[in-house]
């Protein structure tokens, strides 16, 4: 068994002992763990309701959760590229707001046809994260300035810049948020009738899933990827490698701003079609503990943002169905991540174990 699955079973460990350490919270405050687990499943479409409002069934809450899900998958993909170079992009949400509010000034209230604006709109907020990344990376790269403290100066400055702007230009009088984007540049097909349902459909989940695995090819596959994971493991011996570190930093930074960017779109214009002024997104910051739990694998952040957003969406269904606070998901996806972060601690010995047992010094 390699080390890559080990690394496997023990999150799927760390994530079942989350779980279990979430039942026991739930039993002291004297409900059934089963049911509550189950009234997740309920809120998020995997599991049906006893009862659904017109023209909603369990399919229908099923794809507006992977419409849900899908920026959530972009942001941690964008955590994941820059951590693999050894740099903690903890700017996402700011990426994410400069990308999807330039997306939605430029495209969204365009008159443009859908086959032009809804390319256009992953383009636009693509380059509008993108900038923002690069210029972390940059700061990095020439100043030595450290990536945190410029990310998260830059995401106050993002909110307070589009806020104004929204607030000044593009403010819904009736809502205090942007006007509504033009349906022709949403990435959501909002409530469409297939038969007697209505569905809503997520076109930025398909590039999710693309993005997946062209991601995971970048790094297990090309000499570009080994160089970024190279600069990550140990910046001095890929310098000694002839590897450019300082282009490294700067070039990964802005494959993490454009995949933060593009989560901003299918965001701003798709699962919501407005923004609210000075409020960054919390997917942005959300999205490093998906990335955690996926152990910076793409693969492992689909399955990490599959689950653990079933426990985020499925919290407002479970808080009406069971009588709990809402907030007692994030007490579970807290505890979750808690003994995720133990894995760090359980693989090292793990792999002292299997040492000691290969050399005879454990008995079998």
């Amino acid at each position: 068994m390699n080390r890559k699955n080990d690394r496997i079973i023990v999150a799927i460990i760390a994530v079942l002992l989350g779980i279990l350490a979430g039942a026991v919270i739930i039993l002291i405050l004297g409900k059934n763990p089963l049911s509550v687990y189950y009234s997740l499943l309920r809120g998020s479409g995997l599991a049906p309701k006893a009862k659904y409002a017109g023209g909603k069934n369990m399919l229908s809450d099923f794809s507006n959760f992977l419409d849900f899900i899908t920026s959530m998958i972009f942001a941690a993909l964008a955590v994941a590229v820059a951590l693999k170079t050894g740099l903690f992009n903890i700017g996402v949400s700011g990426q994410m707001l400069v990308g999807g509010f330039i997306a939605t000034v430029l495209i969204g209230y365009s008159g443009l046809p859908a086959f032009g604006a809804k390319p256009l709109v992953i383009l636009v907020a693509a380059a509008g994260g993108g900038v923002i990344g690069a210029l972390i990376g940059f700061l990095k790269y020439r100043f030595n300035i450290n990536e945190v403290v410029s990310s998260i100066m830059l995401n106050y400055i993002a909110s307070y810049i589009t806020g104004f702007l929204i607030n000044t230009r593009y403010v819904d009088p009736q809502t205090r948020q942007s006007k509504d984007i033009n349906a022709a540049a949403c990435l959501t097909l909002h409530e469409v009738r297939i038969g007697s349902a209505k569905y809503d459909i997520p076109l930025g989940f398909i590039l999710a899933v693309i993005v997946i695995f062209a991601v995971a090819f970048l790094f297990d596959k090309t000499v570009f990827g080994f160089e970024l994971k190279a600069v990550g493991l140990n910046r001095e011996a890929a310098r000694y490698m002839g590897i450019n570190v300082r282009k490294s930093m700067v070039v990964s930074m802005l494959i993490s701003g454009l995949l933060a960017g593009i989560a901003g779109a299918t965001y701003y214009l798709g699962y919501i079609t407005t923004i609210q002024p000075k409020v960054l997104p919390s997917i942005g910051f959300d999205a490093i503990a998906v990335c955690l739990v996926g152990g910076s694998s793409p693969i492992g952040i689909f399955f990490s943002a599959f689950f653990l957003m079933i426990i985020s969406k499925g919290s407002t269904y479970m808080s009406s169905q069971m009588g709990l606070e809402a907030e007692i998901s994030s007490v579970i996806m807290g505890l979750i991540l808690l003994t995720c972060a133990c894995s760090t601690f359980i693989l090292p010995l793990m792999y002292k174990f299997r040492s000691r047992k290969e050399k005879g010094e454990v008995k079998a």
